[in-house]
């Protein structure tokens, strides 16, 4: 799942990336392939002077969203492995500014290893929040993949050609995970069912309103709680930096509670 023969980008433009695994087109594992190539193309651009860059991930700067971002394709080898996801950390361990794309690339192969066989398609997979499918698990993390390039390229002004398959496969998967843009009542119901409800914290926020003719990126970032705006990444909060003396979670995608799986609420239709 990685691209390796990727050629020297810019920090302005990114070229699209290629489906780097043999997977069929509509296999939810070829769509994450293309996702996890389209970063490793924005990772590789990113300066070591930009390691301290706010980023549009709540709390976290530049060097902490990269250790968080390998962080994910840690959970999600883990995950096609059957493993105990709850034992990844929310960060990966820091390396040197300019070895993030080797580690990222190690992090991508180790999750091509683990989904290699159909059948985890087909398994019941244990993630942060609940249980499902192997084929719900890859396109869900299809999107946090994505929605976590956004970010990096956002913080670093990059601008990838957005794979329009991959943002529609994104698009579907978190609205079927989180059909309502307003999800208090959701995490309150979540929160009742927890041994320990104050300690419950949202790994989301609401949707923020974007147009509905909006580029598919601006919809996605937004579903996921982010201002999809040319300003850039908001500024004024406390950053996460990447030695974690950050002490907020942010509410989004930045962020799963570390918990025992819970039982899926029951979710209001769509208004």
């Amino acid at each position: 799942m990685t691209n390796d023969s990727a050629t020297p980008l810019t920090t302005t433009t990114v070229a699209e990336a290629t489906t780097p695994a043999p997977f069929p087109a509509d296999d939810p594992r070829a769509s994450l392939a293309r996702a996890v190539a389209l970063a490793s193309a924005v990772i590789g651009a990113v300066r070591p002077d930009q390691m301290a860059l706010p980023t549009p991930c709540g709390d976290f700067d530049v060097r902490g969203l990269l250790a968080h971002s390998v962080s994910v394709l840690d959970r999600v080898a883990v995950i096609g492995r059957g493993g105990n996801v709850f034992e990844v950390p929310d960060r990966a361990g820091l390396v040197a500014d300019d070895a993030w794309l080797d580690r990222w690339r190690q992090a991508a192969h180790a999750v091509q290893e683990a989904w290699s066989d159909d059948a985890v398609l087909a398994r019941t997979v244990q993630v942060p929040w609940t249980t499902m499918s192997g084929a719900d698990a890859a396109a869900i993390y299809t999107n946090e993949v994505t929605v976590h390039t956004w970010d990096l390229a956002t913080a670093t002004g990059q601008r990838p050609a957005w794979d329009p398959e991959v943002l529609e496969v994104c698009l579907a998967s978190i609205h079927r995970e989180l059909p309502d843009a307003e999800r208090s009542a959701m995490w309150e119901q979540v929160a009742g069912q927890l041994p320990d409800p104050a300690g419950f914290i949202p790994p989301f926020g609401d949707a923020v309103p974007v147009a509905d003719d909006a580029p598919a990126i601006d919809r996605l970032v937004a579903w996921n709680g982010r201002t999809p705006d040319a300003a850039g990444p908001r500024r004024g909060r406390r950053r996460r930096a990447g030695d974690g003396s950050g002490r907020q979670p942010p509410l989004t995608s930045c962020h799963h509670p570390r918990r025992r799986s819970h039982p899926r609420p029951h979710r209001r239709s769509r208004r």
